[in-house]
């Protein structure tokens, strides 16, 4: 007799009639169904306490449900990837340069000479399409002259083989980073045991002082099921965080028209299991910062920790009153409920890329941030932030450009920074079709079109005359880091002249790019953007 079992068709039949796979499929709907009911209890928690919109909230979650159920059906997936694949296949072209040219995939069997290796760097280094020196890229580079960066390189030169892992090997660069962790804590007004160190960038300090603020308050609390509450502004580095920590996140709305975090909703989401509070100064979408004084004033009431995150506005936002833009609020350790800050120095502090400090009120809560470990073999291990080996060399090109600038050196670049943004905000205002997104009073500007114009057909028409501006969405707008290149002149033109195209030929909005910022803005499955994602980190290291 033929084994019916030894067709394809057959097998897979009999394997899904199998005991396990029902046990597997109740399972399976037995979680359904308390993942949905959960959701749903959390959404009433929302509701109750946040003030939602009910039936705005259960619309969601409806959505979220159908949309989680068709991964499940194998037509409408199987769809969704081939369109995903689509996209991923678009970015590639605009990633992937120089696919035609020599590519070292494996080691040369003997190494390039110095000429033949400077040729070669060349090549690589022509392969960029983007001119920062033009003036019209948002953030990325911050300064860029070239005398700033002969002096950084001379610096780095210098130290090149350093690693402040080892401090009794490179004792110059230990000083080093302790005098520009000292210059930072200066800025924000730190009390005397305040202490800080140095990281990688704004996400390592961010993780950092999240970090501190975890364990500090599971020693001195008890908590071990953490929770912080963070306006839905905040960098996603808080996300990663509470990804890498096991954090619950708790995201609070902001106000729809200063786009400053709503505090009667902070308040209402603490509860026992908050370890930490947030706000942003200024937050990268919009250049808003929130009341920091007033969220100090909670974090002292319930005895929880609180962050600002000055990453982005870190070597603007110390100077603005010495630049002659007096700013209403004090943001820095001088709110006694402040209890830690993160500052990059990497942007407007000009130093070369891969650095940051992160500052703790006190050094006792820094400690919370130290990694330990006594029992290795190979003896005592500890390192103060998530790296062991650092580039010292960064420490030292960090330090030379604090001591080159100074303060009046960051209060002229504040001056001009600050200054554009003003002019901009005017150009802003003056324009019917066009609003500006709260009220920035920093270096990042952001701005939306009233009743429905068309914003992203905007930046489409400034895309082909060389501008790099970042798409906003929730809601839909354009974001500008202004920097020390920025031409704003020149980008009050081209606004004024991509409005008056739109408004004669609305057809001219609808360019390959505003559809694609529209159509991500306007998908209701965050599933498929993740994916879309996904596919581009993975471009970054195809060759």
């Amino acid at each position: 007799m033929t084994d019916h079992h030894h067709d394809p068709i057959d097998r897979i039949l009999h394997i899904l009639q199998s005991k396990h796979v029902e046990t597997i499929k109740n399972v399976l709907l037995a979680y359904a169904v308390y993942y949905y009911s959960t959701s749903v209890i959390g959404l009433m928690f929302k509701v109750v306490f946040f003030r939602g919109d009910i039936r705005k909230a259960f619309r969601s979650l409806l959505q979220s449900l159908i949309l989680g159920v068709r991964r499940y059906v194998p037509g409408i997936d199987a769809q969704v990837q081939k369109e995903v694949a689509k996209s991923v296949a678009g970015m590639e072209k605009g990633i992937i340069i120089g696919a035609r040219d020599k590519k070292y995939t494996k080691l040369p069997a003997k190494g390039l000479d110095t000429a033949s290796l400077r040729m070669e760097m060349q090549k690589y280094q022509k392969l960029s399409h983007v001119d920062f020196k033009d003036g019209k890229v948002s953030g990325a580079v911050y300064h860029g002259g070239a005398e700033l960066n002969a002096l950084l390189t001379e610096a780095y030169h210098m130290n090149i083989l350093s690693n402040p892992l080892h401090p009794e090997m490179f004792p110059g660069v230990r000083k080093m980073e302790s005098e520009v962790i000292q210059m930072v804590l200066s800025m924000y007004n730190a009390p005397e045991d305040a202490g800080g160190n140095i990281t990688s960038g704004g996400t390592e300090s961010i993780l950092m002082a999240v970090k501190a603020a975890r364990d500090f308050m599971e020693a001195k609390k008890g908590i071990t099921t953490p929770n912080m509450v963070v306006p839905e502004t905040v960098h996603p580095a808080f996300d990663k965080a509470a990804q890498y920590f096991k954090i619950q996140m708790i995201k609070i709305p902001v106000d729809p028209v200063t786009f400053k975090v709503n505090l009667k909703k902070v308040r209402a989401a603490i509860n026992r299991n908050t370890v930490l509070l947030v706000g942003s100064c200024p937050n990268y979408p919009h250049g808003i910062v929130d009341d920091i004084p007033a969220l100090s004033k909670l974090a002292l009431r319930y005895r929880i920790p609180l962050h600002v995150d000055a990453c982005l506005g870190g070597f603007i936002v110390p100077f603005v009153d010495k630049a002659g833009f007096p700013y209403p609020d004090v943001f820095d350790f001088r709110n006694e409920g402040v209890t830690s800050i993160s500052c990059d120095t990497h942007k407007y502090g000009f130093a070369p890329k891969g650095s940051s400090v992160v500052m703790f009120r006190t050094k006792e809560l820094r400690n919370y941030e130290y990694f330990i470990t006594t029992e290795w073999q190979g003896g005592v291990y500890a390192s103060p932030t998530m790296a062991g080996s650092r580039p010292g060399a960064l420490v030292a090109a960090c330090w030379a450009a604090m001591v080159h600038f100074g303060e009046s050196g960051y209060v002229d670049s504040t001056r001009k920074i600050v200054g554009k943004v003003r002019k901009l905000k005017a150009a802003i205002h003056g324009i019917p079709e066009l609003e500006l997104i709260g009220d920035p009073m920093m270096s990042v500007i952001a701005f939306r079109g009233k009743d429905d114009f068309p914003i992203f057909g905007i930046i489409d028409l400034l895309s082909r005359k060389n501008w790099h501006l970042t798409p906003l969405q929730q809601p839909s707008g354009i974001h500008l880091s202004t920097t020390y290149v920025t031409d704003e002149d020149q980008l009050i033109a081209d606004i004024k002249e991509a409005v008056a195209i739109v408004k004669k030929d609305p057809k001219s909005a609808m360019g390959e790019s505003a559809a694609i910022y529209g159509t991500v803005a306007s998908i209701p499955d965050r599933t498929i953007i993740r994916d879309v994602a996904k596919g581009f980190l993975d471009l970054l290291t195809k060759i």
